[in-house]
């Protein structure tokens, strides 16, 4: 089955008529599920013979993931979800006491949490700035980040896309920066890997952790972790299949029983436990339909569709988040309504009409992802024209 921009043949059992929620879960296409439960059923029918036959497809999984941000696959780990990646990093850093770790006000709180609990146990020093220094002028916000770099940072730690408004980082600048300082550059790339493209080497990303369960297209429970230099992390988070030759003494030989193997230093040292097959087998078909379609035509259909919307918005009194400058801008839609209508009322409304959307903070979020067909704007504002006249009624 190939996928089409425009198209949602491949949502065929997806029962909103109008899905815009993908930075909270994307649905799951068909050759998804289907890649899923056929691991499924191969675990079914075969148990513990499933298990050769299954660990290629982690390492297509692995390698395909590492195609969409211009990664090795074997430097990647493959985790649960953003978050276990963010808390990887913060707790296995080789951290000095009083290193400095700049964060961003406004940030998604899986970005902020895990650092907070590291600077409380390894005493570090948190600095912050904030997201809106970067939404009018990027310029302000990038000399408000060199001005902490020059007093001296271990890493800045920035979403790629901010949840709120959409608002696109300038990870390029920021990894120049740090290099420019000897500082290292984590990213929270959920809201952005699958619908925009990303390349963590040409950007100076030491550090990139996402989710499969949004723009990504494959399911809850599964997610990723790349790192520049995994040297520079200590196996702090491991567990029995975090040692080399973890499995030497399930091999029927009495004596292998060991505890004091040597500990991998990769990716390794954070797959920990009985992997996730067939998460994996989902998000290797999910980044497989993904390439196929390619980050820049997703990112292009994506800019066409809000861009339609926005105009037909804003003639309505809604006011947009979307950034003026084209660099600022993601997949994200935010806007406020009218002054008269209240955000929480107005979802409502619009959910009671089959638009699926999200709220996050106050905003009105809309998310749309290359399924999305331009005729379907007509539709969302006739939806919007009808739950405006409902709530002034």
């Amino acid at each position: 089955m190939t996928p089409r921009l425009g198209d949602r043949s491949l949502l065929p059992d997806l029962e909103v008529p109008l899905y815009l929620d993908h930075a909270a879960i994307g649905p799951t296409p068909a050759p998804v599920l289907a890649a899923g439960r056929a691991a499924l059923e191969r675990i079914a029918r075969r148990g513990t013979a499933a298990i050769p036959e299954l660990l290629p497809v982690t390492e297509a999984a692995r390698d395909a993931a590492g195609a969409l941000m211009g990664a090795r696959g074997q430097d990647l780990a493959l985790l649960g979800n953003t978050s276990q990646g963010v808390i990887a990093v913060a707790w296995c850093l080789d951290w000095r006491a009083g290193d400095r770790v700049l964060l961003f006000e406004g940030e998604f709180p899986a970005n902020v949490t895990p650092w907070q609990r590291a600077a409380e146990h390894f005493g570090l020093e948190l600095r912050w700035v904030p997201c809106s220094s970067f939404a009018v002028d990027p310029g302000r916000g990038l000399a408000a980040v060199e001005a902490e770099l020059v007093r001296g940072l271990r890493l800045v730690a920035v979403s790629a896309v901010q949840f709120q408004t959409g608002l696109r980082m300038p990870l390029g600048e920021l990894g120049a920066l740090c290099r420019r300082h000897g500082a290292q550059l984590f990213v929270d790339g959920i809201q952005a890997l699958g619908a925009l493209p990303l390349d963590v080497h040409a950007l100076g990303i030491d550090y990139l952790a996402s989710g499969g369960h949004k723009w990504l297209m494959a399911t809850m429970g599964t997610g990723v972790l790349w790192a520049r230099d995994w040297g520079q992390l200590r196996p702090r988070l491991s567990s029995w299949l975090s040692h080399r030759d973890p499995l030497r003494f399930l091999g029927g030989v009495a004596g292998r029983l060991s505890y004091d193997q040597p500990l991998e230093t990769g990716p390794a040292m954070l797959e920990a436990g009985v992997w996730n097959a067939v998460g994996h087998a989902m998000l290797g078909s999910a980044c497989g339909l993904l390439r196929a379609l390619g980050p820049e035509a997703i990112e292009r259909h994506i800019g066409a569709w809000i861009g339609a919307l926005e105009q037909g918005l804003t003639a309505r009194g809604f006011t947009s988040a979307r950034a003026a400058f084209p660099e600022g801008r993601s997949s994200i839609l935010a806007l406020a309504p009218p002054d008269d209508i209240d955000v929480p009322s107005l979802a409502g409304a619009l959910r009671e009409r089959g638009l699926a959307l999200s709220t996050p903070d106050g905003w009105l979020r809309i998310a749309p992802h290359w399924p999305n067909a331009l005729d379907e704007v007509p539709l969302v504002l006739a939806a919007v024209d009808e739950a405006l006249a409902a709530l002034r009624a």
